[in-house]
């Protein structure tokens, strides 16, 4: 009986955390993807990473594959936007943003990047997993296509 009855306080209390801290949780991932738009739009990729997990297990999926790690995919960000001009305007556009569990959230989303001169705009979807480590909500993996 005693286990019956603290799995229910457990169930209980992961739902009050659903009706209550939920809302923090997604108003601090929409914050940090409008900073992440903010720092993309001044051309600072070191800033627009930081809500990436630095490690080597941070996976961003793309066109060309799959890339494993934070300095791998910041390389591949400064490989494929190489300056201002390159980088253009992003603007992020949230879909859905759901919970998986307490510490995994999971987003679909659409981008747009405006781009003036010799390069043209593109635009594409994406599907984030951020996961709470140390403390911190992060990005751990990104499939952006």
């Amino acid at each position: 009986m005693k286990k019956l009855i603290l799995l229910f306080f457990v169930c209980l209390s992961s739902g009050v955390f659903a009706q209550k801290g939920s809302k923090e949780v997604i108003a601090y991932i929409s914050d940090a993807m409008l900073e992440q738009e903010a720092c993309w739009n001044r051309a600072d990729l070191n800033g627009f990473m930081k809500h990436y997990w630095n490690s080597d297990s941070l996976r961003f999926i793309g066109k060309s594959g799959v890339n494993m790690g934070w300095k791998a995919t910041l390389e591949n960000y400064q490989q494929s936007y190489p300056n201002g001009s390159a980088m253009g305007k992003l603007k992020f556009s949230n879909l859905s943003v759901e919970f998986i569990d307490r510490e995994t959230v999971f987003v679909i989303g659409s981008w747009l990047l405006e781009r003036g001169g010799e390069y043209e705009n593109l635009s594409g979807f994406y599907s984030l997993i951020w996961k709470k480590k140390n403390g911190k909500w992060v990005i751990v993996v990104d499939h952006s296509s």
